[in-house]
C-alpha cells in the first residue's frame, strides 16, 4: 500500500523529535497504521541545520508555501508556533486539500474555530494532541475515551514551567524572582517567560481542554488567567500549614449558570494527587458523571514527548483518511451542528473558596473588625492562622480561609477590609479548590 507521505514545517524541537521517533520506530507505527507513514518534505528557514537534523536523507527547503502547496504531500505538520505565518499555512494546507496535525495550543485557542470551519468544509482532518500537556494523551481521553460521560470539570497544572518554579519556591523557601532566574538558567523558562508566567501558555491549553469537555466553540478571549508573578514565599508557607499547596491551575466546570473558564494559582489540599505533582511535570484531573476522577499524568513538553503525540495522530488520520468525513471523530467530540452556545462566566459570578492574607496592626479588635464584614457579606470563616509578632513589631499577618462564595462578594469584603486603618496595605487574595 501507498505510504503517507509528510511535510514538516519547522524542525526545531519538537519536529526534530518527531524525525527521530518517527524513523526509529517506523516499522512499529506501519504495523499500527497499516501502511508506511514518511516525511518527505521539510521547510526550515535554517535550511544547514535542518539538512544536518534529518542526516542529508530528506529535502529540505526554506519556504513553507512549498510543503504546503506540494500535490505529493498528504499531512502537513505545523510545528511554527504563533497566530500570523502558522495560521496562513493551515489555512493554505487545508485549501489544498491536506490534513494537518500541529503542536500550536495559541493557534487552535484563537482561531480554532476559523480553521475547524474551514477543514470541515474541504473534508480534511486537523489533529491538535500535541497542544495541550505535551506527551499525555489528555484530548484523545476527552474527545473519544469518555465520550459517555457528562463532563463536570477539568483541573490541570498544565504548564511545567510554573510548576517548576512554584515547587522550587515551597522545596527552597525562596521568592519567585530568585527562583525564576534558576529556571531561566537550567533552560525550564524561556529568556522572556511572559506565556508561561502569566498563565497565557495554560490558558491556550485549558480553552482547548473546555470546548471539548462541553461542546462550546474556543473561545481564548473569555478566559480569566492570572500568573504567579505576585505569589510570595510566605504564602506559599501559611498555605503548607494549613494543609493545603499553591499551583497553577487551569479549572473549568460546568454550572447551571454557564461555563468557568480560568487560570490562576489555586490552593489545593496536599493529599490529592495532584497536589503532589511537582517540577516541570503535568497532571490533569477530570470528573466525569460516570467514570467519576480520573487523573492523567506525565511530562508536558520536550522533544520526544510532544513527538508522540505528534506521531499518534499522523497514525489516526493514516487509518481515517479513507473514511468518510462524517464518520470521523469530530475536532471538538460534539458534532459541530451541535455546539452549544453556553455562555462563559465572567470570573465575579465564579463561586469558590479562598485563602486571604492579610498584614495588620497588632491591635485589640483587628480581628473582630475584619471577621464582622465578612459576616455582613455572608462569608463564612473555614480556618484561620494568626502568626505571633516577633519581639518589638507593631505588626502581624492574619490568614483566613473562606468556605465558599461568590468571587463579587469577596471582592466586595476585601475592598472593605483594606479601608480599615488597621490593615496595612493590599490584602492578598488566592482561590482554593477542594477538587472532590
Amino acid at each position: 500500500m501507498k505510504s503517507i507521505k509528510v511535510g514538516l514545517l519547522g524542525i526545531g524541537t519538537v519536529g526534530s523529535g518527531t524525525f527521530n521517533v518517527l524513523k526509529r520506530n517506523q516499522e512499529e507505527i506501519a504495523r499500527r497504521a497499516g501502511r508506511a507513514i514518511e516525511i518527505t518534505l521539510v521547510a526550515d528557514l535554517d535550511t544547514a541545520r535542518a539538512t544536518e537534523l534529518t542526516n542529508g536523507e530528506i529535502k529540505v527547503v526554506n519556504d513553507a508555501n512549498l510543503v504546503v502547496n506540494d500535490p505529493e504531500i498528504d499531512i502537513v505538520i505545523e510545528l511554527i508556533g504563533g497566530y500570523g505565518i502558522a495560521k496562513e499555512l493551515v489555512l493554505k494546507a487545508i485549501a489544498n486539500g491536506k490534513h494537518v496535525v500541529t503542536a500550536n495550543k495559541a493557534l487552535i485557542a484563537t482561531h480554532g474555530n476559523e480553521i475547524f470551519k474551514a477543514a470541515q468544509e474541504k473534508g480534511v482532518m486537523v489533529a491538535f494532541e500535541a497542544a495541550v500537556a505535551g506527551g499525555i494523551p489528555i484530548i484523545k481521553a476527552l474527545r473519544e475515551g469518555l465520550t459517555a460521560n457528562r463532563i463536570q470539570w477539568i483541573a490541570g497544572i498544565i504548564n511545567g514551567t510554573t510548576n517548576f518554579i512554584l515547587s522550587e519556591m515551597r522545596d527552597k523557601g525562596l521568592d519567585f524572582d530568585v527562583v525564576l532566574k534558576e529556571a531561566q538558567r537550567l533552560g525550564y523558562a524561556e529568556a522572556d517567560p511572559t506565556f508561561d508566567i502569566e498563565g497565557v501558555d495554560a490558558a491556550h491549553k485549558l480553552t482547548i481542554m473546555a470546548s471539548i469537555a462541553f461542546g462550546i466553540p474556543v473561545q481564548f478571549d473569555r478566559a480569566h488567567v492570572e500568573g504567579i508573578t505576585k505569589l510570595q514565599a510566605s504564602d506559599i508557607t501559611y498555605a503548607e500549614q494549613l494543609g493545603y499547596r499553591i499551583k497553577l491551575l487551569g479549572i473549568t466546570r460546568q454550572t447551571a449558570a454557564g461555563i468557568e473558564l480560568r487560570v490562576h494559582p489555586t490552593l489545593i489540599p496536599s493529599s490529592r494527587l495532584i497536589a503532589n505533582v511537582e517540577g516541570a511535570m503535568n497532571a490533569v484531573m477530570v470528573r466525569g458523571d460516570a467514570v467519576g476522577e480520573t487523573l492523567y499524568y506525565g511530562k508536558g513538553a520536550g522533544s520526544e514527548p510532544t513527538a508522540s503525540a505528534v506521531i499518534a495522530d499522523l497514525v489516526d488520520i493514516t487509518r481515517l483518511a479513507t473514511a468518510d468525513p462524517g464518520h470521523r471523530v469530530p475536532y471538538l467530540a460534539f458534532q459541530p451542528n451541535a455546539m452549544a452556545d453556553t455562555p462563559v462566566l465572567p470570573i465575579g459570578e465564579v463561586t469558590t473558596s479562598y485563602y486571604l492574607r492579610m498584614h495588620v496592626a497588632d491591635k485589640p479588635g483587628v480581628l473582630a473588625d475584619v471577621t464582622r464584614i465578612l459576616a455582613d457579606s455572608s462569608i463564612s470563616i473555614d480556618a484561620m492562622l494568626q502568626k505571633e509578632p516577633g519581639e518589638g513589631e507593631q505588626q502581624t499577618d492574619i490568614i483566613m480561609l473562606t468556605h465558599q462564595t461568590q468571587e463579587k462578594n469577596i471582592e466586595a469584603a476585601i475592598a472593605k477590609i483594606e479601608a480599615l486603618a488597621t490593615v496595612v496595605g493590599q490584602v492578598t487574595k488566592i482561590r482554593l479548590e477542594e477538587l472532590n
